[in-house]
């Protein structure tokens, strides 16, 4: 099942540049995950400063 951002995001970007698989681009105020790309690793979990990156 692929990550999602939720809306505590603060669009810092560092997500985007852990993210193996660029599934991560900023989006409308947050950014987005790509569900089609993620492949579930967490990487962006692990760096988000405000634990936006959750499973969905």
């Amino acid at each position: 099942m692929a990550y999602v951002i939720k809306d505590a995001c603060i669009s810092c970007g560092v997500c985007a540049g852990e993210c193996p698989t660029e599934a991560i681009s900023e989006g409308d105020g947050i950014y987005v995950i790509d569900a089609d790309k993620c492949i579930d690793c967490g990487a962006c979990a692990g760096a988000c400063p405000v634990d936006a990156p959750v499973e969905a």
